[in-house]
């Protein structure tokens, strides 16, 4: 298992994990479905949404094979498809400038991600500062549709 950690700055409440060469383009793909999940989808490209528009807490982990893990202490749980066919698959912000943003090498071919959302009740009145974090397991998969495995509790 590969693991990293990223402090990412969450301009517009969201950061992206997308192929190095991917061409998706998420303005589009912010619709009131994606919002509700925190997930935007498009070609080689998915936009992590955040409670936060501030600098949040990444964490990415590649396997081999689909996680195990509960979904007890996580506040909300999505999985996607996610393909990188040049075995590059970037991590930024979603105003940060690509060609510095970090890179994660990969075997080239498609993923499943399971996207963990955690703090996300934390937000202090001034909506900058919170507990939130975000984590992402990554796992070869054949591509299959968007699933909401455990959904967020709005008050």
């Amino acid at each position: 298992m590969q693991r990293y950690k990223f402090e990412l700055f969450a301009d517009y409440f969201q950061f992206y994990l997308q192929d190095e060469k991917a061409k998706g383009d998420l303005s589009e793909s912010w619709t009131e479905e994606a919002t509700q999940r925190l997930l935007a989808i498009a070609p080689d490209t998915i936009g992590v949404g955040t409670v936060r528009n501030m600098t949040v807490p990444v964490f990415v982990e590649i396997q081999e094979e689909e996680p195990t893990e509960s979904f007890d202490k996580w506040d909300h749980v999505v999985e996607c498809s996610l393909n990188i066919p040049t075995g590059k698959m970037i991590i930024a912000g979603c105003t940060d400038y690509l060609p510095d943003a970090a890179r994660i090498k990969v075997p080239a071919g498609c993923y499943r991600a399971r996207i963990f959302y955690g703090g996300l009740d934390t937000l202090r009145g001034n909506g900058l500062d919170g507990d939130d974090l975000y984590k992402i397991v990554l796992w070869p998969a054949q591509a299959s549709d968007v699933r909401i495995l455990k959904q967020r509790q709005t008050k």
